[in-house]
């Protein structure tokens, strides 16, 4: 059983300012390589920042980094390991442990280490956006393959192209209190360990376009 609550803006603005000052130490450290822009997405953005009261794992935040790199000068390896590097550089100074890799980010944790908890931590994508050939515009991430230790630029999902159009209707018609409850419900009631939060979080999406006529 889960306990879920909502991180309330007063909980989480003093961690983001802190984040923000990591970030912009890390953006002065490789501006002789490149710059980047950054942006913080998912549940930050939408002020629907959680976390388990009762585990003794606190909230997250989720960043995208875009780099400047038209000329393509770094390969997916290159900008990943120089990344890490700046970020292993800076984050002691905050508290943060050096970063972590997975398939689709760098995560960097601050520790209570008298609890032995994660109090919050920050999960960091390398992203390219792009226009198609259709107009479209399109998002592809720094991808890493732990099997054959490669790096790849992957393409996202279609679905996830889909669901900025379902949220401004959700928005449109007055519905985020219900996508709050059931986004809240289905966390505290999830039986699957690897169903990430951003899953859940468009299955909640998925519902409430399901329930109120989104579909019909």
């Amino acid at each position: 059983m889960y306990h879920f609550e909502y991180v309330t803006k007063a909980q989480a603005a003093p961690v983001k300012k802190e984040l923000i000052a990591i970030i912009n130490a890390v953006q002065d450290r490789l501006r002789d390589h490149f710059t980047f822009r950054f942006d913080f997405i998912g549940s930050s953005s939408r002020n629907m920042i959680t976390q388990d009261v009762k585990s003794n794992i606190g909230f997250d935040f989720d960043v995208n980094i875009e780099v400047n790199d038209d000329g393509q000068e770094y390969s997916p390896r290159e900008l990943r390991e120089m990344m890490k590097a700046a970020f292993d550089r800076i984050v002691p100074n905050y508290g943060y442990s050096p970063a972590e890799q997975s398939t689709r980010v760098l995560t960097i944790k601050f520790k209570e280490t008298a609890h032995s908890r994660i109090a919050h931590s920050c999960d960091i994508a390398i992203v390219n956006n792009y226009t198609d050939d259709d107009g479209y515009e399109r998002q592809q991430y720094i991808h890493f393959d732990k099997k054959s230790n490669r790096y790849l630029w992957e393409e996202r999902s279609e679905g996830y192209y889909l669901l900025p159009e379902k949220e401004e209707w959700i928005k449109e018609n007055g519905l985020q209190t219900d996508l709050r409850e059931c986004y809240l419900w289905r966390k505290n009631t999830n039986t699957d360990p690897h169903k990430r939060s951003r899953t859940i979080y468009a299955d909640a999406v998925h519902e409430i376009c399901q329930r109120f006529g989104y579909y019909d």
